[in-house]
């Protein structure tokens, strides 16, 4: 294997050509869980698009909130994006050779909108907050520029981390294996192949997952704590099941995405307590199912959401009859 080498540092460093994806090799029943993964990424792409398209296109819905919405349904098929097809590539054509900078580049776009999921669910959290513990002031402090702030320096910020995150990993020799035991160009998974010492990457992986999981989540939790004391506060029962059933569905979305990616993370890579298999098993649907159940159990359930998406079931509905009854109609003056 010809090796491109670079010399920094008074040390050569030997980047490969590239690397080989090599996480499901060994799996039994593999056809059937990318049928799965297929089906999942449609239903990921069709929900998300469906809640974009009706968030763009109703003005009345150019809310603070449904810009939050808005914003998790465009992470959504991004990351599955990432992830999937290439997935799928890999069984389909049976080529696992990930090129080395095309390797750094999904590296970089899995951690980037795995973050920016994470942070979107801590912006729907402040959405809460604001809405609950201070009714009054809701709309002049989680205004539409406010939002626009928030949702943009979160693109800012975990641009930037990945970016460093990722840009680290150019400093590693790799002069040994170039087989990578994930579904794709993991972070941890490929510096662990590097012949040098990758202390600066390992420390780089822990602060990303206090940034990308611990940080957000425990926002998030503080959140609930605010808005639980509230709701206690309140003197109607009324009121108070009605303010905690507007959060049901986002506590849900909580805990599909942060119970699993804390519990591999920690278990998978700090204790190495699972083998690889499982690992790269439950992580792949740690990653994929979130996307996909994220518009079906929250966004298309929102009043506002769910009233215009059967308005436009019914409206495509009534113009597929009206177009059928036609030729009908001119069969029948025919015959007279």
């Amino acid at each position: 294997m010809s090796f491109l080498r670079t010399f920094l540092n008074d040390s050569f460093i030997i980047h490969p050509p590239g690397f080989y994806i090599i996480g499901f090799e060994t799996f039994p029943f593999i056809s059937v869980y990318f049928i799965f993964l297929a089906f999942v990424y449609v239903v990921t792409v069709l929900f998300n698009s469906l809640v974009i398209c009706i968030i763009v296109f109703n003005r009345c819905l150019h809310s603070p909130k449904f810009l939050a919405v808005a914003n998790l349904a465009v992470i959504d098929v991004i990351l599955n994006t990432c992830t999937i097809p290439g997935m799928i590539k890999i069984f389909l054509v049976k080529d696992n050779f990930v090129p080395f900078n095309l390797c750094l580049v999904q590296m970089h776009i899995y951690y980037m909108f795995v973050s920016l999921e994470s942070y979107a669910l801590a912006i729907l959290a402040y959405d809460r907050l604001i809405a609950i513990c201070f009714p009054l002031r809701h709309n002049s402090i989680n205004t539409l520029q406010s939002m626009s702030c928030i949702v943009g320096l979160s693109w800012l910020f975990a641009l930037g981390v990945t970016a460093f995150a990722t840009g680290i990993m150019t400093r590693l020799s790799f002069c040994n294996s170039v087989r990578v035991f994930s579904y794709f160009c993991d972070y941890a998974p490929v510096f662990r192949l590097a012949c040098n010492d990758f202390t600066m990457q390992w420390s780089a992986a822990s602060s990303l997952t206090v940034l990308i999981l611990v940080g957000p989540c425990s926002f998030i939790l503080l959140s609930y704590i605010c808005i639980l004391v509230t709701v206690f506060r309140m003197k109607s029962l009324d009121t108070r099941v009605k303010a905690l059933a507007t959060c049901v569905e986002h506590l849900i979305l909580v805990a599909v995405f942060y119970i699993p990616l804390i519990t591999i993370f920690t278990v998978g890579f700090y204790l190495r307590a699972i083998n690889g298999d499982q690992r790269v098993l439950s992580l792949s649907l740690a990653s994929c199912l979130p996307p996909c159940i994220n518009p079906i159990v929250y966004s298309l359930k929102t009043k506002e959401i769910k009233v215009r998406a059967l308005a436009l079931v019914r409206k495509n509905k009534i113009g597929t009859d009206l177009h059928k009854s036609k030729p009908q109609q001119g069969n029948e003056m025919t015959q007279k």
